[in-house]
């Protein structure tokens, strides 16, 4: 038996899927792929596990799904459009031998350049999140605090402990994932839920280590840009506030809750002048009532 099995949720991810497993099949891994109800067509290969479900039931439980469909210590999450360069070796070394809770390698581009600022990144923090949903690094990519966040000060060539790599490129045991309950599946559909699971794991004593010897190549973006993008304001918001409430303090959480109130007002006011389609402004509403439920309740709840 394979000390590793990788972990693949697709999602309308029918250009990658057969690289991403030919990668794997290059380097001995064997796959576990969980289709989220996907409707491109998209033909799988023989000699994976497939697991098809017949409805999108996010990327937290497809990735708990696939973890139980294996009996491998250790799980290699990977994206539909990453491509193993490497083998992931040197990561299971290190989750095992050195007793490391998870390990990560490094993402990189067509190039053969470390995706800095996505590979790996730091635990968000009240501040970081503020500036967010504020727009100010959008405005004002270079601040500090999102430089500290996104590790532009790292130097990716070492070996070193990180906080949080990308579930695009992620190793993970057995065991903390079944003393953490697995990925917490109210992040509905997508993002924060490889975050979360960093931020338990690290609470739990454990070690995130990036070994950017190991590498793989990432395309990027296949998933998310299929999203129509009222579904992309209100999933991302959601997440977001959601991770606020389980993390943030009651009145850290709830000023996180009042910037991204202010901040989707801001848009709301530019989006009506410059004639932002309905779905865009319903969604961003909506956004804005989950925050205010937050801000003013400290609840989330019927989200």
């Amino acid at each position: 038996m394979s000390r590793v099995c990788a972990v693949i949720v697709t999602y309308n991810s029918g250009t990658h899927v057969a690289e991403v497993v030919s990668s794997c099949r290059q380097f001995g891994v064997p796959v576990v792929i969980v289709d989220n109800a996907s409707s491109d067509g998209t033909v799988f290969p023989d000699d994976v596990t497939l697991i098809r479900n017949q409805e999108n039931r996010g990327f937290a439980a497809a990735v708990n799904q696939g973890v139980w469909a294996h009996s491998a210590p250790l799980t290699l999450l990977l994206n539909p459009d990453v491509r193993l360069l490497t083998s992931v070796e040197a990561l299971c070394d290190i989750a095992v031998a050195n007793r490391h809770s998870a390990a990560a390698g490094l993402l990189v581009d067509a190039s053969g350049e470390a995706q800095k600022g996505f590979s790996v990144r730091r635990l968000p923090t009240p501040a970081t999140l503020a500036l967010e949903v504020l727009g100010v690094n959008r405005l004002w990519p270079d601040n500090p605090l999102n430089r500290l966040y996104r590790c532009t000060d790292l130097n990716l060539a070492f070996r070193q402990e990180v906080e949080q790599p990308a579930g695009a490129f992620f190793l993970f045991r057995r065991d903390d994932w079944l003393e953490l309950g697995g990925f917490d599946e109210r992040y509905f559909p997508i993002w924060f839920e490889d975050v979360d699971f960093c931020k338990r794991l690290l609470d739990g004593g454990g070690t995130i280590v990036l070994e950017p010897s190991v590498r793989a190549l990432h395309w990027g973006g296949h998933s998310v840009e299929k999203l129509q993008d009222g579904c992309r304001i209100r999933f991302w918001y959601g997440s977001l506030l959601r991770y606020a409430v389980r993390h943030f303090g009651p009145v850290s959480g709830r000023l996180v809750a009042g910037c991204v109130f202010l901040g989707l007002a801001v848009r709301v006011v530019l989006g009506i002048v410059l004639l932002s389609g309905l779905p865009v402004l319903s969604a961003q509403f909506d956004s804005m009532r989950l925050s205010a439920r937050y801000a003013l309740l400290g609840s989330l709840e019927n989200h």
